[in-house]
């Protein structure tokens, strides 16, 4: 061993970073520990970026989700239903990052000569912890791992006496109700989000590249301690504005010309959603009637908000406000999808709700998030109306945290 490494991985403990307190992270393992009592799941193996960072605080910028072959993603977290405390796993190369950005009180780091591939040695640890033999619950829906690794990873379970299962939906629901701390820090990331969207506006002119404009936008999130958001912001002019997920490139925006920008302000990994729709010179008088009608639903939105309200009254009542001002036919995406914890590819969240969920019972609790998306195809292919609120439901009220204006901006 090299005495500058042995020194670094056994005495370096920068300052501690996290966004939550001990109480409100025992407080999740117990509820945890709680659900796989009821869903008869032993031992919970979690490696979705998602839930390390829900279980410990975890972040780091790289997963290994698309790496070599030598490189497997093997990193994760053990969580038993008979015991307070869970165990993480990582590479040598992460033991003092685990260190700050974690609550973990037991981090084992694979051999260093074995650094990348752990999966021999976390199932020596846990079959000395005496934590296999029963029911393991795998994130089976998660991109990480691979599915060749996560079929590696159930072998070696199945061959140390483990059933394997599916455990998805645990960490995914539990989710789905924020602690005041998480609602503080959506409320945070929407104040992000209009400082985005106002660079947006200032930066949309002609002779600018999409690229110019998600790059002010960027800049102004992180200067006002915004992190990179989960999916990278679109930025779309022209024709590009009758697509959704297209890229900011470097085409250059036209006078005449509508421009898409849908942004999510990040703070402690939280989202806060919202897309906007701007005009590059006076709109024709069809287009612009269009955008009315299209961003008029969130005046219809704000008259429902309120916790205890259900899918199916939200959808019952935008869909008929859709129909009362004639443009259903024309919808593209019309619907929402629960905002919380996001790290890249994504910031969709578990739940998705649709125009065709008008008999849903299920409920927006205090302490729920969700976008709602208003999307239609507008005269003239001049692109897609882009409105993208959050909805954000607390103990005593709900309200759209996001102060934009909700209508088409016009470029002078």
């Amino acid at each position: 061993m090299g005495q500058n490494r042995d020194l670094v991985l056994e005495h370096c403990n920068p300052a501690t970073e996290l966004g939550f307190s001990p109480k409100e992270f025992k407080s999740r393992l117990q509820a945890i520990r709680k659900r796989m009592a009821a869903d008869r799941i032993d031992l919970l193996w979690l490696m979705a970026p998602e839930s390390l960072y829900y279980v410990s605080g975890y972040t780091c910028e790289w997963y290994q989700a698309q790496s070599p072959k030598q490189w497997p993603a093997t990193s994760g977290i053990a969580v038993h239903i008979d015991h307070d405390r869970f165990i993480m796993f990582d590479t040598p190369s992460e033991k003092v990052m685990c260190r700050f950005v974690t609550c973990a009180e037991d981090i084992r780091s694979f051999p260093i000569d074995n650094r990348r591939d752990g999966i021999g040695f976390i199932m020596d640890e846990l079959k000395a912890e005496g934590w296999l033999g029963g029911t393991v619950g795998m994130e089976l829906y998660s991109y990480r791992p691979n599915p060749a690794i996560s079929a590696r990873f159930r072998v070696a379970f199945e061959a140390n006496g483990s059933t394997v299962t599916d455990g998805s939906d645990i960490l995914r629901e539990l989710r789905w109700i924020k602690s005041p701390q998480e609602i503080a820090y959506i409320e945070q990331a929407a104040k992000i989000t209009d400082i985005g969207l106002a660079a947006a506006t200032s930066a949309i002119r002609p002779g600018v590249t999409e690229l110019d404009v998600y790059g002010e936008m960027i800049h102004a999130m992180a200067k006002a301690g915004g992190e990179n958001p989960a999916i990278t912001l679109p930025v779309l002019s022209g024709l590009k504005a009758n697509t959704g997920h297209a890229l900011a490139s470097r085409k250059v925006i036209a006078a005449g010309e509508q421009v898409n920008v849908d942004v999510s302000g990040v703070y402690w990994r939280y989202h806060a959603n919202a897309a906007r729709s701007f005009h590059v010179g006076e709109p024709a008088k069809d287009v612009l009637e269009y955008h009315e009608k299209s961003s008029g639903v969130f005046k219809v939105i704000a008259r429902l908000l309120k916790p205890g309200l259900t899918v199916g009254e939200l959808v019952t009542a935008t869909r008929q406000y859709y129909d009362e001002v004639g443009i259903w036919s024309d919808a593209g995406w019309v619907g929402g999808y629960e905002l919380g914890i996001g790290f890249p590819p994504d910031w969709v969240g578990n739940f998705v709700y649709e125009m065709s969920d008008t008999e849903s019972e299920k409920v927006f609790q205090p302490g729920t998030c969700v976008n709602f998306e208003s999307q239609f195809f507008s005269p003239r292919m001049s692109g897609i109306t882009y409105y993208i609120c959050t909805l954000l439901f607390k103990q005593d009220s709900a309200l759209l945290p996001v102060t934009a204006p909700r209508e088409l901006v016009v470029i002078e």
